[in-house]
């Protein structure tokens, strides 16, 4: 798993940062001003990648906060299976053959010879959009 650390008043919205052991993308973060005593609150909104949940942390702006490194690769289809929403596909690069995940929203519009592009996050695999 490659991660790097960061400020969480760092993050910007359509980057990325791991909530509750979870790799997310952020949607959206508020960053409240200094008060006389206290310090710089960040409201980080984001939803998983994997997953599809929304989470919602609110933390110091100071504190570090872990950004997963995403590999973005591409793929042919080969094979659809969509009962399962899995869809086996052989790197353009390595031409080793995968049994890869699909977001819910792309598995009418993936088709059988396809090139694709599939994340690689914390080492699960998932399509996210046509290449």
């Amino acid at each position: 798993m490659a991660i790097k650390l960061v400020n969480a008043t760092e993050l910007r919205s359509g980057g990325f940062v791991i909530l509750d052991d979870t790799p997310c993308i952020v949607r959206s973060i508020d960053i409240s001003k200094t008060g006389k005593h206290g310090h710089a609150k960040a409201r980080i909104a984001a939803m998983g990648i994997i997953d599809g949940k929304k989470h919602i942390k609110v933390m110091p702006g100071s504190e570090r906060v872990q950004v997963p490194i995403i590999e973005k690769r591409k793929a042919q289809v080969l094979n659809i299976n969509k009962e399962e929403k899995k869809v086996s596909v052989m790197d353009l690069e390595s031409f080793e053959t995968l049994d890869v995940s699909i977001d819910p929203n792309l598995i009418e519009d993936i088709e059988e010879s396809m090139q694709i592009e599939y994340w690689n996050v914390e080492g699960k695999k998932i399509i996210k959009r046509k290449a």
